[in-house]
């Protein structure tokens, strides 16, 4: 069956409180907790040239990564493999859980590069008070805060967000949907 199909089928039971998944269909996100289905994020993210725009925009792509290793690791989960699951994810700095996804094979090497290149920007505007302070490498050194500079790291950031929306439904493609209905 298919994910949309299995959606549907799960809207219409009750719903345990103890499940937890995020799921991807047709371009739209979904997430099962506290026994809803609830909707996630949009498919397209709109970012702004200002620091909380794209911090935003990075803490859903950092959610994601979460979410595949969660799938890797225990599939769809209860609360309570959740709570020490995220704790321990929140330990993992975002640089070793790319590699761990190149080592996995669920980045490939340019994708790898690619997310390594706009995680540096992430990591500058952590530490900084304005995009003015903050340069991104995709070939050369360009300033965020200059026209060019910030349309060239959105183009990549959209590319990168639509790529690993891909990632994460092909990692989806795991999840037992039979033992799921059966523990709903």
């Amino acid at each position: 069956m298919s994910t949309s199909k299995n959606i549907a089928a799960i809207k219409k039971k009750k719903l345990s409180r103890k499940i937890r998944l995020y799921f991807i269909a047709k371009n739209k996100h979904y997430f099962l907790n506290e026994g809803f289905v609830k909707n996630g994020f949009d498919s397209k993210l709109t970012i702004f040239k200002n620091r909380y725009s794209v911090l935003s925009a990075f803490s859903k792509m950092s959610f994601l990564f979460d979410e595949i290793i969660r799938l890797r690791i225990v599939g769809y989960s209860n609360q309570s493999d959740s709570a020490e699951l995220l704790y321990l994810l929140n330990l993992v700095p975002i640089n070793r859980k790319i590699r761990a996804f190149l080592d996995w094979k669920v980045f490939g090497p340019e994708f790898t590069r690619v997310m390594s290149r706009l995680f540096e920007v992430r990591n500058d505007i952590v530490h900084c008070i304005s995009l003015d302070e903050v340069r991104y490498n995709p070939k050369n050194k360009i300033s965020l805060a200059s026209a060019a500079g910030f349309k060239r790291f959105s183009t990549d950031f959209q590319k990168a967000w639509v790529e690993l929306q891909k990632i994460y439904a092909k990692q989806q493609e795991t999840i037992d949907w039979d033992g799921l209905e059966k523990e709903i």
